[in-house]
């Protein structure tokens, strides 16, 4: 029986952390490894909002960074399931540094996570559908299924010639 679908903002979650001297490099600058870390543990929330069982990190996604966060900022990072597939999920998320001290927000990076939900016996289950609400959820719901075929082609999960949902854009 497939569970029940829930909204994709039922599984939003923000989640902010000040960048303090052991956070960051020579430069001053966040290290892009506490950032994955911290963007791991909002997508692991979200994920486990939107089934109400514990996940575990399958993939990311693309992890580029457009700006430094520095010390003494504000990371941040806010997350959501955009679709279920089965067992796994695929979770959006977007960072922005925050500068108190001269009021600005500025964006420092965004990346797709897949997290897999599992039962009591550590093996995957199936995860409630997700119901897009707004336009922005609908178009981010409609291009999980293009990214989850690029991620399983370059997981050598998926042959390029299977990946259908590619196919249309490129034919």
């Amino acid at each position: 029986m497939e569970p029940k679908g829930k909204k994709a903002n039922e599984s939003f979650v923000v989640m902010n952390e000040l960048v303090l001297p052991n956070d960051t490099n020579v430069f001053g600058n966040l290290m892009g490894g506490r950032l994955m870390y911290w963007m791991d543990i909002a997508a692991a929330m979200a994920a486990t909002k939107h089934c109400n069982t514990p996940c575990m990190t399958a993939s990311v996604d693309n992890l580029s960074f457009k700006n430094p966060i520095k010390l003494g900022n504000v990371v941040h990072i806010e997350a959501h399931v955009t679709r279920a597939f089965n067992t796994s999920m695929e979770i959006f998320i977007k960072v922005w540094g925050e500068d108190n001290l001269h009021q600005y927000r500025y964006e420092s990076n965004e990346a797709y996570f897949t997290f897999v939900a599992l039962d009591p016996n550590h093996k995957p289950r199936l995860v409630p559908p997700v119901i897009p609400e707004t336009e922005r959820e609908q178009r981010l719901f409609e291009g999980a299924l293009r990214r989850r075929q690029v991620r399983l082609i370059l997981g050598g999960k998926m042959k390029p010639q299977d990946a259908e949902e590619l196919k249309a854009l490129f034919v």
